[in-house]
């Protein structure tokens, strides 16, 4: 080990800023090229067959329990963040918006799971190291792409659900957590806050569930463009309105029993639903 002097550091930097762009550039390129790829077909699924996706998920959590022992400080750290936004109170009111929040950006959470699921179903070495290998993916450039979608996404939502506030019971922030509850279960403007803060939410929940259940596993399992992969993910949704709808309702279940408290049960439904994820793309997408 040798000590460098700033000029040959500032020259390394820049040399590794440089490979940087480069693969950013070539996956840019890349991702423009595979625009408009011949769309696998779908299959039509039954209701039942959840059940096999579910079990199929949490083997595979089983599987990787180690490898993804991160989550058991992530996500109560999240929590941890939004109790204490809640006790700043200007920001009281989006903090169910946050945490309603990771049905629309699990999508993106999990693509490290679905990479995970892929080798292991190929019998190949599946840690967590291997599921982050997913940068090096053909279409990673169309997964960054998508996923910077559904971060829009997240960020109307939240507009939205900021907007929804200050049309009822708004524009004041809350004087604290107690009027805050009270304000919204015993006010006719709280009871509108809950109902319109409900439909919209239904709204954005159910275009990332259609644009996403299939989008991202699909660019992690093959070489396809975003519009392909977004197309065959509503297609999926639309030939499966039942199982969709089923599947929809499970995940948002999934989150809220799992935010409960603090986040904590997420260590568990957070992976348990991005393995399963996986399993629903295989079961919706031929080959």
């Amino acid at each position: 080990m040798t000590i460098r002097n700033p000029l040959e550091w500032s020259v390394d930097q820049f040399r590794h800023a440089a490979l940087a762009f480069e693969t950013a550039g070539r996956a840019g390129r890349h991702t423009i090229d595979t625009l408009h790829s011949p769309p696998p077909a779908v299959r039509r699924i039954a209701l039942a067959e959840l059940r096999e996706v579910l079990a199929k998920g949490l083997d595979d959590f089983a599987a990787f329990r180690t490898d993804v022992g991160f989550l058991c400080v992530l996500y109560p750290i999240i929590g941890l963040i939004l109790a204490r936004l809640a006790f700043g109170y200007d920001l009281l009111p989006l903090v169910f918006p946050l945490a309603a929040g990771f049905a629309l950006v699990g999508p993106l959470a999990g693509v490290g799971l679905y990479e995970m699921s892929r080798r292991r179903e190929a019998g190949l070495e599946a840690g967590w190291a291997e599921g982050l290998a997913v940068v090096r993916a053909p279409s990673f450039g169309a997964i960054v792409l998508l996923g910077l979608l559904f971060v829009v996404i997240f960020l109307l939502w939240l507009a939205a659900a900021e907007g929804i506030y200050l049309m009822t019971l708004g524009p004041e922030p809350p004087k604290s957590v107690a009027s805050f509850i009270q304000d919204v279960f015993t006010t006719g403007a709280g009871w509108t806050m809950i109902g319109v803060g409900f439909g919209v939410g239904f709204v954005f929940a159910l275009l990332a569930l259609v644009i996403g259940v299939v989008s991202f596993p699909l660019l992690v399992d093959r070489e396809a463009g975003v519009d392909t992969a977004v197309l065959t993910s509503i297609r999926a949704a639309m030939a499966n309105p039942v199982p969709m709808a089923a599947w929809g309702l499970i995940v948002a279940g999934g989150l809220v029993i799992g935010s409960i408290p603090c986040f904590l049960g997420l260590i568990i439904v957070m992976p348990v639903l991005g393995h399963a994820t996986w399993h629903l793309y295989r079961k919706l997408v031929l080959r």
